[in-house]
């Protein structure tokens, strides 16, 4: 379907300006000592620290390098937790924020040093970031996150008074020496290091299934690749059908761009305390302007149909605040998976010690794939890591319960679109470049209609635990309301748990 010109691009700044880094697909049957299966900011960290080991690395990916969530990311590097300290402590204790504190921030350096090693042209730098006080909250909230700040080690964050913000007069806490980059010119960079050591990466290759025996056979396709340690770095895994997916729950979150006059926003990380909360960067644009970037209104994937109204808000909640806001240049959307207490799952898969998963981003996706990498790399050489507990996939924060009941319930209750209508009564009421659900008989029908009007039909029905899965008029995408599973307008799989393509029908 033609898009007007003037019109916002549906996708991020940033592949605009860096390539998804693409490789000849897997070939042939290899041998390595450990096999990654996904090529984003997790898997890439992961495959280039353990190649600096001296470990023979193959990574494979069923898209392009990045071409995940790590294309979508507003790459905030930071130690503010989104969930916030106060949360993490009242769940897991002080010594897990202070493992929590300690790791990303180590994360933020890490990214450094491999910017500085390899030389990546990514516009890394160093900046303050703003936790600042949403009108409906008290400023005791705020006191409350400094101490749990403060306790969790971060004795430099600061709380400073209304009028410190250049937008807003509000309370805020200000965590300095926070971080930010070019998102993809790091992937690239990244690829560089990795296969100039040896490692080698395979695009368009899906992993089919992985294999436990003496050594562990990554099948895909006619060949595999025979590993003595598998890392599945797939934003969520497709290994298991119930074991992790009970424990973390998939939001959807928007953003947007527009530009503003260079210099007239100061350069600064941005994050109110609504809930879903707003988050707010700067990038390079032109010569004589800056990108801001707002992102926010956050829900359950597959759960709402509102998206182009919640872009709106956006934009209205930053004209608010930022008038000096050109017209939108850019808006997209990504997934999030959140855990239970906001720390990501990194480690042994439960049942194995010697394939192991990253996956629970929380929102903090670049920091937690970067301690994915240290974490995972000391595990598979064989170093101890004292933060290995903290995220452990097969931790059961007892304390999160009441979350737990309640996204469990939500979930559950998503199984009643079995025995509901479709979305409309006939294909004939589906618009071009639109799909929509049908009921037919006892069955659920997903409907799309491409830009020639052809009708292409697909079982309704996700493969990974059979929810009825909705359309996405944002992201052309049928949706998963249950686990977060996601396959474009055609049927093919692009996020998990769901490892198959929906069903063609008749």
């Amino acid at each position: 379907m033609s898009r007007d010109a003037r019109s916002p691009i549906a996708g991020s700044p940033w592949e605009k300006t860096a390539p998804l880094p693409r490789r000849a697909p897997l070939a042939s049957s290899i041998d390595v000592d450990v096999c990654v299966v996904g090529a984003g900011i997790s898997g890439l960290t992961t495959a280039y620290l353990l190649s600096k080991e001296g470990r023979s690395v193959a990574v494979l990916d069923d898209g392009p390098a990045g071409g995940g969530m790590t294309r979508a990311t507003t790459a905030h590097l930071t130690h503010a937790l989104d969930d916030r300290y106060v949360h993490l402590e009242s769940i897991r204790g002080a010594e897990v924020s202070r493992i929590a504190s300690e790791s990303h921030t180590a994360a933020i350096d890490c990214i450094e040093d491999i910017v500085k090693r390899e030389a990546i042209n990514c516009e890394f730098m160093r900046l303050d970031g703003y936790l600042f006080l949403s009108p409906q909250h008290s400023e005791s909230l705020l006191d409350r996150e400094l101490e749990a700040v403060h306790k969790a080690g971060l004795s430099n964050v600061e709380k400073l008074p209304g009028g410190a913000l250049p937008f807003e007069s509000a309370p805020c806490l200000r965590f300095p020496n926070q971080g930010q980059f070019h998102p993809l010119k790091y992937v690239n960079g990244l690829v560089t290091g990795f296969e100039r050591g040896g490692g080698r990466l395979f695009t368009e290759t899906h992993v089919d299934r992985v294999e436990e025996g003496d050594s562990i056979n990554v099948h895909a396709g006619a060949h595999h690749v025979t590993a003595r340690h598998v890392v599945v770095a797939t934003q969520t895994p497709f290994i298991d059908r119930v074991k992790l997916h009970t424990k973390q729950f998939p939001y959807l979150t928007y953003v947007i761009a527009a530009p503003v006059p260079k210099g007239s926003v100061r350069l600064g990380l941005y994050w109110d305390t609504e809930d879903p909360y707003h988050y707010v960067r700067l990038t390079g644009h032109s010569d004589d302007e800056d990108l801001l970037i707002i992102g926010g209104e956050d829900h359950k994937t597959g759960q709402e149909e509102d998206g182009n109204a919640r872009f709106q808000r956006l934009e209205t909640w930053g004209r608010a605040r930022f008038p000096m806001m050109r017209e939108r240049a850019f808006n997209w959307a990504g997934e999030v998976m959140e855990t239970l207490d906001g720390l990501a799952m990194i480690g042994p898969n439960p049942g194995s010690d010697r394939v192991y998963v990253v996956t629970g981003d929380s929102g903090m996706g670049m920091t937690h794939g970067t301690i994915a990498g240290m974490l995972l790399t000391d595990l598979i050489c064989g170093r101890p890591n004292p933060w290995a507990d903290a995220f452990d996939p097969s931790r059961k924060p007892v304390r999160a319960a009441d979350t737990f009941l309640k996204e469990a319930a939500n979930m559950a209750a998503q199984y009643a679109d079995w025995v509901e209508g479709g979305d409309v009564a006939s294909e004939n009421d589906i618009a071009a470049g639109q799909g929509a659900i049908l009921r037919d008989g006892l069955k659920k029908i997903a409907v799309y209609r491409d830009s020639d009007g052809a009708v292409h039909r697909y079982s309704a029905v996700c493969p990974h635990l059979g929810c009825v899965v909705a359309w996405n008029k944002v992201s052309s995408t049928w949706d998963c309301p249950c686990h977060g599973s996601r396959f474009d307008a055609h049927g093919k799989v692009v996020n998990g748990p769901a490892n198959r393509d929906l069903s063609p029908m008749e």
